[in-house]
C-alpha cells in the first residue's frame, strides 16, 4: 500500500496479524504493509524485510538516508489518541543509512571545530580588549598602581555582562566610561560605601557621602607630575 504522497506505507498493527502470503502468524504489533489483492504481508514477504528502521525525531539523518536510498518505506501507527495514523519514522536501505550517519557525523564535527575556533577567536578578542582596555585607563590615570588597570579591566569586561566596560563607549575607549569604570572599584574599595549601603543607606545619598574621598583618589591617579 502507498500513502497520498506515493510512498510505500507500513502499519504497526494494533491486532494480531496472519500473512496472506506465507501463512505465518504475525501476532499483535506486527510490521505488515497491506496489499490488494492479498491483504496483510509480512515484511519479507513485501520484499522489504532488508530494510532497517530510522525512527523519527533526527530530520537531518532522516532526510538524508531517504535521500540516498533508492527504496524506502513510512512507517505508520494509529493513535487511539488523536484518531489518526501517525509516522514513527522510515524504513531505508542499509547503506543509505551509514552514508547518512556519516554525514552527520562529519557536520557535527564541522560544527564543533567551528565552535572550537569561534571560542578561541572569542577568547583571543576578549583578551586583547582588555588589555586595550587597561591601556586606556593608564593613559587617564597613569598614577594608577601597577597592575590595577588590568583588574579593573577585566572586572569590567566581563563577558555578557552589563557592566559600564561592555558598553558602547567602553568599546570606543570613552574617557568618562573609562572613569565610570575606575570610579566603580574606588567606590568598593577605597570606601565605606558598601558598609553604607549594609546599614540600608540610600545608594545616592552613599555616593554623596563618598564623593570627596572618591574625588581625591581619581585626582592622585590622574596626577602627572
Amino acid at each position: 500500500m502507498k500513502t497520498e504522497d506515493s510512498e510505500i506505507a507500513v502499519f504497526i498493527s494494533s491486532r494480531e496479524s496472519i500473512c496472506s502470503d506465507c501463512g505465518e502468524n504475525l501476532g499483535t504489533h506486527a510490521w505488515i504493509t497491506l496489499a490488494k489483492d492479498k491483504g496483510a504481508l509480512c515484511l519479507e514477504c513485501a520484499d522489504l524485510g532488508h530494510l532497517v528502521f530510522v525512527p523519527s525525531g533526527n530530520t537531518a539523518l532522516t532526510r538524508r538516508a531517504k535521500k540516498n536510498s533508492q527504496l524506502h518505506a513510512v512507517v505508520l501507527k494509529w493513535s487511539k489518541a488523536r484518531k489518526r495514523y501517525e509516522r514513527r519514522g522510515l524504513l531505508i536501505e542499509e547503506h543509505a543509512l551509514e552514508r547518512a550517519e556519516t554525514e552527520c557525523l562529519a557536520d557535527a564535527e564541522m560544527r564543533q571545530r567551528w565552535r572550537i575556533r569561534e571560542a578561541k577567536r572569542r577568547d583571543n578578542m576578549d583578551r586583547e580588549y582588555v588589555r586595550e582596555y587597561a591601556e586606556q585607563i593608564r593613559r587617564y590615570y597613569p598614577r594608577i598602581p601597577r597592575g590595577l588597570e588590568v583588574r579593573i579591566a577585566e572586572h569590567a569586561c566581563q563577558k555578557y555582562s552589563e557592566r559600564v566596560g561592555r558598553s558602547k563607549e567602553a568599546k570606543r575607549f570613552d574617557e568618562k566610561s573609562i572613569t565610570l569604570a575606575v570610579v566603580a572599584h574606588i567606590r568598593h574599595t577605597k570606601t565605606e560605601y558598601d558598609e553604607l549601603l549594609m546599614r540600608g543607606a540610600d545608594r545616592y545619598d552613599a555616593r554623596r557621602i563618598i564623593s570627596d574621598k572618591v574625588d581625591q583618589v581619581l585626582r592622585t591617579w590622574r596626577e602627572t607630575s
